[in-house]
């Protein structure tokens, strides 16, 4: 029997993904009242729910290692550390305990003062890519593609950005000439030919196809119109190009996160209309029976079957984390 939303994701097969989608929302902890981020993990086959006090991408990482608690220094680690521009004295300290695992958050810490690491910047780009070690060193590969909006705490492995979002920034635009008003519709013309394009190139990708795509998202986004807000918007969104083209890499990945978008509304409405739970215990409930009933849902399994089997404890309908696994061997 799963008992919690973590057990779940820890045994789903989390390994198996080539992509996931992500999506989060606050919530409020009525008791005493204070905000929580819920995170919303998914792909073809399941939904994990997760609600935490922090929405920082050192969370966001934690909740990757998929139940584990340790960090670990690797060749991964620090790839990342220098990525992301760790100084070389820091990073040096940190290059001679290469293999070093740390069980949990106080060991990791311990390490970290005694070695004299404590610029908050330092501390967070250390614990980052300690992280991205353990999920990698648990199974989770560094290919895998993380699709968001454009949340830069998600930004980590391979990101892929959500078209959906992105195009709301030339949704948003307001015309106020009649030449503006001609180049907008201009642009949301080539905007959806070029959707279509990426569609088709998902279901059948062609190297010249490829080239194609390419070129027209450049023809597209480095235009100049008549409309100032128009040409930021459209920067805005060249500059996310290898984001928005990894597709042209991964024809195995989605187009954008609405997946998770509408699975999350859940959480939206009940928000609205009761402001939450009132209990440590009410959220884990929350996000426990959220995730195995989409879930569930998503393998085709009833929901009302499958908690009478295990509150009767009947055994007939197998573990999710079995039939998520199944699934995402034989797709469809």
């Amino acid at each position: 029997m799963v008992l919690s939303s973590s057990h779940q994701k820890n045994d789903m097969g989390f390994d198996q993904y080539s992509s996931i989608e992500i999506n989060k929302t606050d919530t409020i902890y009525c008791s005493p009242p204070f905000s929580l981020q819920t995170f919303d993990i998914l792909s073809e086959s399941f939904s994990w729910f997760e609600s935490t006090e922090s929405k920082s991408r050192i969370n966001f990482l934690k909740l990757l290692r998929a139940g584990h608690s340790d960090y670990l220094i690797n060749i991964d680690a620090i790839a990342y550390m220098e990525a992301n521009k760790l100084p070389k004295y820091v990073l040096n300290s940190i290059i001679t305990h290469l293999g070093a695992i740390f069980a949990n958050d106080c060991h990791w810490n311990e390490f970290l003062a005694d070695n004299g690491i404590i610029s908050n910047q330092h501390v967070r780009i250390a614990t980052e890519g300690v992280l991205i070690g353990s999920i990698i060193e648990h199974g989770i590969s560094k290919h895998l593609v993380i699709v968001s909006d454009d949340a830069g705490q998600f930004n980590v492995l391979l990101h892929a950005l959500c078209w959906i979002h992105a195009n709301r920034a030339i949704d948003k635009i307001i015309a106020y000439t009649d030449q503006a008003k001609k180049d907008l519709d201009t642009v949301k013309d080539q905007i959806w030919l070029l959707y279509e394009g990426l569609k088709e190139y998902k279901e059948n990708p062609k190297p010249a196809d490829k080239k194609r795509l390419n070129d027209m998202f450049d023809e597209i986004f480095t235009q100049t119109t008549s409309s100032a807000l128009l040409n930021a918007a459209l920067k805005r969104i060249n500059n996310n190009k290898s984001e928005l083209l990894l597709v042209l890499e991964r024809p195995d990945i989605p187009l954008h996160n609405n997946g998770a978008e509408n699975a999350i509304r859940e959480y939206v409405k009940k928000r609205k209309i009761s402001g939450s739970t009132r209990s440590e215990s009410g959220r884990r409930c929350r996000d426990t029976f959220t995730s195995l009933k989409k879930t569930c849902r998503k393998l085709g399994v009833s929901f009302w079957q499958y908690l009478k089997d295990r509150i009767e404890n009947i055994g007939i309908i197998p573990d999710l984390s079995d039939l998520i696994r199944q699934h995402s061997l034989n797709p469809g």
